[in-house]
């Protein structure tokens, strides 16, 4: 996920909050849309009773939706509707609040998890703009939070309870696309628990203003791939997101109630190439603000990353080494060359 801060986020403005729950919204025409691999992940999370031989069927579609597609949708994934609707109300009422108190500079939110957390527009030059604002929020601050504020207590609450969960189904998938590439599964779950843990991941909170501006150089969030294991996005009806299949941009239809799962660079990588991180963008919205938030699973940086499977496609890496090369190559070039960069 790209994230950064801009001067020119003075332009996002507070538009008036359209709800994500309101059945009322038009849809804009999309060139050429098609369906995510929807998967029912009961069988994981245990909401309701499953076989054994359904348990294994979930994991082979998780399995070839990772190598088909790269992304995926999951029903069952054990979010509540009524957790999901608080989520996306808590977001609204936080980015509905003045400039200059969500991005921090004013005291209200001072020693808060969201200190230091707001991100908006394009950080570095570039063809394009990206047309949105965020919180970028590690999984630890939001523990160590000041829960006497009485300005995100609420949302702080939410938040845990959202990401619990989230961390939870992260693991499990995880664990399945790792034990397919061939890794001792006695041990995989001691590997994610320790190298992913709340001091590592993040949670980013998303908002795609309504944008005036027709143009091919502004988009909602600019083409990338992400550098992580894998990401979970929760995404409200507005729709927006893109993604590349068969060498084309592909619209995903929005259903709020479903997850999103998506395959980062790392399992890539890790994987061999058998898994794709693909890339993907957020397109912009002239009538309706559009809201989402997407937990990262990411490693300590010293965590190495060696090929598995085969002949390794990839020199070894530790994910900081990584997450400096990308760095660089944005500061440099305006854009992330990711994985290219460590292929054998």
């Amino acid at each position: 996920m790209q994230h950064g801060q801009s001067s020119t986020r003075s332009t996002i403005s507070n538009n008036s909050c359209n709800t994500i729950f309101e059945n009322s919204l038009k849809k804009e025409k999309e060139p050429d849309t098609d369906q995510l691999p929807l998967i029912d992940i009961s069988s994981l999370t245990g909401v309701g009773s499953s076989t054994f031989l359904e348990k294994q069927k979930c994991k082979r579609q998780i399995i070839e939706a990772s190598k088909q597609w790269g992304f995926f949708q999951v029903v069952n994934h054990g979010i509540s509707n009524e957790l999901l609707k608080k989520m996306n109300d808590e977001q609204m009422k936080l980015f509905g609040q003045p400039y200059d108190e969500k991005s921090n500079k004013k005291v209200s939110l001072s020693n808060s998890f969201l200190s230091n957390a707001y991100r908006s527009g394009t950080p570095t030059p570039t063809n394009q703009f990206s047309w949105f604002e965020a919180f970028h929020i590690p999984l630890s601050d939001i523990r160590s939070g000041n829960p006497q504020n009485p300005n995100n207590n609420t949302l702080r609450t939410t938040i845990e309870k959202f990401t619990t969960t989230l961390s939870e189904l992260a693991l499990k998938i995880a664990e399945v696309l790792a034990e397919n590439v061939g890794c001792d599964a006695k041990g995989l779950a001691g590997y994610f628990a320790e190298n992913c843990s709340e001091k590592t991941c993040y949670l980013r909170l998303n908002r795609y203003p309504p944008c005036p501006i027709s143009s091919d150089q502004v988009v909602g969030l600019m083409p990338h791939t992400d550098s992580d294991f894998l990401t979970i996005l929760y995404q409200d009806q507005v729709g927006g997101l893109q993604l590349v299949k068969d060498n084309k941009w592909v619209t995903v239809k929005p259903n709020p109630q479903y997850l999103i799962i998506n395959i980062g660079d790392l399992f890539q990588a890790w994987s061999n190439d058998l898994y794709k991180s693909v890339e993907h963008r957020v397109m912009t919205n002239n009538k309706f603000e559009r809201f989402s938030a997407a937990y990262l699973l990411c490693p300590s940086h010293d965590t190495v990353i060696q090929s598995k499977g085969g002949p390794p496609l990839y020199k070894k890496f530790s994910f900081g080494e990584f997450r400096e090369q990308v760095q660089e190559d944005v500061r440099k070039l305006g854009r992330k060359v990711g994985l290219p960069r460590f292929r054998l």
